[in-house]
């Protein structure tokens, strides 16, 4: 059943020949090793002057999962996050943005029942460069790199096994403008995520810098009517190298989000 509804998702994008928008988009995170998973967001997109260079986006999102055995996207919490990013269009075609985020997320046993083990907390910081090409007049090619510092706690804040993680990741994505109306938007993506680790456990070492997962994603994105908020529904397989789930094709998303867009508002002094 995934694997049809992977092609049906799969087809209409790449037939559509299009890509990613990353001013509105809030990309589902990594949740291990499943079959499937959801994620959904809410976010508040802030202009932060009048021409439009600069706007911040906070969100808070919610990630479920299935188990190995089973195809139930909604079978067990997954992951919370908390995040607030800022943005500066600083030149013509040209982005950077820095953002600090928080996550809770349990870990399960590797093997049936799968049941909870623990909680992991993670604290992270990130950078990120964006240059954007204009391939006509409705088609955009996006190329971004990021920079991620992450930091890893027990659910009282002691060390865990990881210590911290440097993480980067790779994106290109193509943006096609389907319509006006509603300002409608299709989206394909591709992400490739390098990583080294120092570990606390069981020796204290740094783990070898490598090429860790690959994150294909495909979105629809449209403007509801009359109101201030911008609707985002994709899929999403997450390649994770050397896990489970790979053999079966990857972890399949079903992702939402919801954004309230917020125009600049001149404060008189």
């Amino acid at each position: 059943m995934m694997f049809s509804v992977k092609k049906i998702f799969t087809g209409l994008f790449l037939l559509s020949c299009i890509g990613t928008v990353v001013k509105a988009q809030i990309s589902p995170p990594g949740l291990g090793d499943a079959n499937t998973a959801f994620w959904s967001a809410f976010g508040v997109k802030c202009q932060l002057d009048s021409l439009g260079k600069k706007q911040t986006l906070s969100y808070i999102a919610i990630g479920r999962k299935s188990n190995l055995d089973d195809d139930n996207l909604f079978s067990k919490q997954a992951i919370f996050v908390l995040n607030h990013e800022v943005y500066n269009s600083f030149a013509p075609h040209q982005q950077y943005s820095y953002a600090i985020s928080y996550r809770r997320q349990p870990q399960y046993d590797s093997s049936a029942p799968y049941e909870k083990e623990d909680t992991e907390q993670e604290f992270r910081i990130y950078g990120r460069y964006a240059y954007t090409f204009d391939l006509g007049k409705k088609l955009k090619l996006k190329n971004t790199i990021r920079q991620e510092f992450r930091k890893f706690f027990d659910p009282d804040f002691h060390q865990v096994e990881e210590d911290f993680q440097l993480r980067t990741r790779i994106k290109s994505q193509l943006t096609y403008n389907l319509s006006p109306k509603n300002n409608q938007k299709l989206a394909l993506s591709a992400e490739a995520l390098f990583s080294i680790s120092h570990l606390n456990e069981p020796d204290s070492q740094w783990t070898s810098f490598g090429y860790r997962e690959m994150r294909i994603a495909a979105y629809y994105m449209f403007n509801i009517p009359h109101t201030p908020f911008t609707v985002d529904i994709g899929y999403m397989d997450d390649l994770i190298r050397g896990s489970k789930s790979i053999h079966h094709g990857g972890v399949h998303y079903l992702a939402a989000d919801l954004i309230w867009n917020i125009p600049y508002k001149k404060t008189d002094l």
